[in-house]
């Protein structure tokens, strides 16, 4: 019997005309609607004729959750007065309920992506709802992207709704050609919001760690809602390790508690749904809760602030969840929970200041996540670079060139990023990339079961109590009750399937450790990690790796990582999971990493050659070589000067006098007076330091080339105007007395430092290449007595001033009232008087 009344309820009905002829009239549109106005549940029921209104039609509504798919397909049945199976049915990895009167069948975006790829067409398929688009899931977004290709090359008459709980809709509506916007109106009671920030700071996330002091605030924070409001409280935590953490500290209260997270066993979900039978309830809850699931009874929420996202460190082969600071629009989202069903109350754990300092939406995963799986799905779709899909944001290009490299190292992609038969197959597994390559090539070696079990732990990391050892964590899988091990007995059997009986050998025998580190290694080749000692590694990406201290696989002399982050600020990854591997089985999963060949390289200051045979950043053999190749000496030297700087050549007075000239004259001139920069100089080595540098062996090779002989070699010969060099920028200037003084060019003006004495009867600045000097004049002992660019007006200015002073201290030496009228000097009066006697 169909609950007409719990349909007519739903605040999304008044919207549903609207939606109607959108859909009629241009067959695509974008409906807004706040969580809990019925969007998931009586939109596909109107859309598929459920309701008695229009025909029956086909839907597939695609979820980004496995919990929310099941939860919408129940939801749907219960109020058409039926259980999954019939009319509505659901497909999440591992499970299918479906029948064959289903009509509306709720999928994830995953499965809905497989099923693209098999089946462009979607045959049979009327209508398609992509639900909670606005939380920007990698699948979502490529599955809108393949959606609006079918319908633009086969299928116009198919419908597609791009379902969000925000009104953010903008950017959907442009993807789907301007789709016409259908807003729902919520029904919602005001919240209020109480700042609750914890008594003394705490460490912010890094990685997957929270402060714990931030928990215990979280777990009072609730304790506290518990005790100054009514109805159920809704807590809002980034993931299942810090739901447990925060449930261990409310025992006690007065008031049930539950956890709700993708891992929560089908009765847990199915309870917290349900509502309340009478006591009070505390839902422990991750970003699930925010928008893809109705928790009814709640009255109040407490928000952490922190959410979790992927994050992928190319550079070192990492990609792991990490925890962040949630944003504006998810906090709106949370807080939204609590006025659902009457005016309710937010506890933010959080300064109001910081607020404004979030950011306003969550990142897209497209920027952020690693893209092998998507590079793989675009591959097959027939666009291996994703040029041509209609997407929101455009994939980084770097993510995008990662991506091609595992795929091609893996062998699921050939030339031009064009799919494989192999990477046909591993797209059809259901698995990331990795996981499908240590699945198929691992039940070659191991055999087809022990291959699936593997891949099933790496699948969906285990829980922190099954410990890092991937081994052990096995056997626990086996024995265990819990809804872990359920899990992972469900897929082991899904990806045993999927292997198909006469596709994977029967494999050798071995250990369960063997078949573990080779699995682990298949899956992560650049993460074959060797031992370096007190439970230190080198991966083979290069990275360094630590094992905790209470480890049992310190002792290990080389390891698979499965599963690493590495925290900020810190040089290595910490190693959360991991299986012992011996040396063969690394060469075996990582042989593609391999390389032997003549390394010679600049290593602390000095030049080291050697054969090496390495596999990665890992060394495994090494010998000396006596007789390096030249080329490969000369870069290593070009290397050492690169690092260590052009101190490591002969400078002279003279040369280093060379340099600063040339670069005065590069400076004031240009070209073809040459650029002696650092940079320039180490950028044409061949043009000054040749021959000299590929004659050179070792570091005291380059302490014997003369850089000023060197640098000669840069002069303008060419052109004739090299002869010019002491002309433009004179190594020495003559003054009146006729000394030749040294012109100093390190600074912006040449400099010429000389006695005043000296230069009586000159008139004006000397100039070098059409610029003044900035003379130095300096006193009878050599110290600064007054620098000027302008010698005329210092004359008739400051030089009566400066007289006064130094005949005060220098009273043997001649300081006439006007200089232009004496001989210029650098002796006394004395001195002056013999000569001329």
């Amino acid at each position: 019997m169909i609950r007409t009344e719990a349909l007519d309820r739903l605040p999304v009905r008044t919207a549903v005309p609207a939606l109607r002829r959108a859909l009629d009239d241009r067959g695509v549109a974008v409906l807004c609607a706040p969580p809990g106005t019925g969007k998931t549940t009586l939109v596909p029921l109107v859309l598929a004729g459920l309701t008695g209104e229009g025909p029956v039609r086909r839907v597939v509504v695609a979820e980004p959750r496995r919990i929310a798919a099941r939860a919408a397909a129940r939801r749907m049945a219960w109020l058409l007065g039926e259980q999954p199976g019939g009319r509505i049915g659901f497909t999440v990895r591992g499970e299918r309920v479906v029948g064959r009167d289903t009509v509306v069948e709720v999928v994830t975006t995953g499965v809905l992506l497989q099923r693209l790829q098999r089946d462009q067409e979607l045959a049979g398929v009327d209508a398609v709802i992509i639900d909670e688009c606005h939380e920007r899931h990698l699948d979502a977004d490529t599955v809108a992207a393949f959606l609006l290709d079918v319908r633009e090359a086969i299928r116009p008459d198919l419908r597609l709704v791009a379902a969000s709980a925000t009104t953010d809709a903008e950017g959907w509506a442009r993807l789907l050609g301007d789709a016409p916007v259908i807003e729902a109106q919520g029904v919602s009671y005001p919240v209020e919001v109480l700042w609750a920030p914890p008594a003394r700071p705490v460490k912010p996330p890094h990685g997957m760690r929270v402060d714990p002091a931030l928990l215990t605030h979280v777990a009072a924070t609730v304790r506290r809602a518990l005790g100054e409001r009514e109805g159920d409280v809704l807590c809002f935590l980034p993931g299942v390790g810090e739901i447990g953490r925060v449930a261990g500290q409310l025992a006690g209260v007065d008031a049930e508690v539950l956890q709700v997270h993708g891992r929560a066993p089908a009765s847990v979900q199915d309870a917290v749904l349900a509502g309340s039978s009478g006591g009070r309830r505390v839902v422990l809850a991750t970003s699930v809760a925010e928008s893809s699931l109705t928790v009814p009874g709640v009255r109040v929420v407490v928000d952490s602030g922190l959410a979790r996202e992927p994050r992928t460190d190319h550079a070192r082969g990492l990609s792991a969840l990490t925890t962040v600071r949630a944003s504006q629009a998810a906090g709106r989202q949370r807080a939204g929970r609590a006025g659902r069903e009457a005016p309710g109350a937010v506890y933010r754990c959080w300064d109001q200041a910081e607020d404004g300092r979030l950011a306003r939406f969550p990142s897209p995963e497209i920027k952020v996540a690693d893209l092998a799986a998507f590079a793989l799905q675009a591959a097959c779709w027939g666009d291996p670079d994703a040029s041509s899909l209609a997407l929101l944001d455009p994939p980084p290009a770097g993510a995008m060139g990662a991506a091609r490299e595992v795929l091609e190292a893996i062998g699921a992609v050939g030339g031009g990023g064009r799919v494989t038969e192999r990477g046909v197959r591993m797209s059809r597994l259901g698995l990331h990339p990795r996981l499908a390559r240590a699945l198929l090539d691992g039940a070659r070696e191991i055999g087809a079961r022990r291959a699936a079990e593997v891949v099933a732990l790496l699948s969906e990391e285990p829980p922190r109590e099954y410990g890092d050892d991937l081994a052990a964590a096995l056997r626990t899988a086996r024995r265990g009750q819990d809804g872990y091990a359920a899990r992972w007995k469900q897929e082991v059997r899904r990806l045993s399937s999927s292997l198909g009986s006469g596709s994977s050998g029967t494999g050798k025998g071995g250990s369960d450790d063997a078949a573990v580190g080779l699995v682990a290694a298949l899956a992560f080749p650049e993460r074959v990690a060797r031992a370096r000692g007190d439970g230190a590694f080198l991966m083979a990406s290069g990275t360094g790796a630590e094992l905790r201290d209470a480890s049992r696989l310190r002792s290990a002399p080389w390891l698979a990582v499965a599963v690493a982050d590495r925290p900020s600020h810190a040089a290595s990854a910490r190693v959360r999971l991991a299986a012992v591997i011996d040396e063969p089985t690394a060469l075996l999963a990582a042989g593609h990493l391999r390389v032997r060949g003549e390394e010679v390289r600049w290593v602390d200051g000095e030049v080291v050659a050697r054969a090496v045979d390495r596999l990665g950043a890992v060394e495994l053999a090494v010998r000396p070589l006596k007789q390096p190749d030249p080329e490969l000496v000369r870069g290593a030297l070009v290397e050492g000067l690169r690092r260590e700087g052009l101190g490591l050549l002969r400078w002279t007075r003279d040369s280093e006098q060379l340099r600063l000239r040339l670069a005065f004259l590069h400076r004031v001139l240009g070209s073809p007076w040459p650029d002696v920069s650092d940079g320039a100089l180490l950028a044409e080595t061949g043009a000054w330091l040749e021959p000299e540098l590929s004659r050179a062996r070792r570091r005291s090779d380059l302490g014997r080339i003369d850089a000023g002989q060197a640098l000669r070699r840069l002069l303008p010969w060419a052109t004739g105007e090299a002869v010019r060099l002491d002309e433009l920028a004179p190594e020495r200037i003559e003054v009146p007395s006729g000394s030749r003084i040294r012109v100093e060019y390190g600074g912006e003006q040449p400099v010429l430092a000389v006695k005043l004495q000296e230069l009586f009867g000159m008139g004006e600045t000397p100039r070098v290449a059409g610029v003044p000097v900035l003379v130095h004049l300096l006193s009878p002992a050599g110290r600064p007595a007054a620098v000027t660019a302008d010698l005329a007006s210092f004359w008739q200015e400051g030089y009566r001033a400066v007289r006064a002073e130094l005949r005060g201290r220098y009273p043997k030496h001649p300081w006439p009232e006007d200089p232009a009228t004496v001989p210029a000097t650098r002796f006394t009066s004395a001195r002056l008087k013999r000569q001329g006697s």
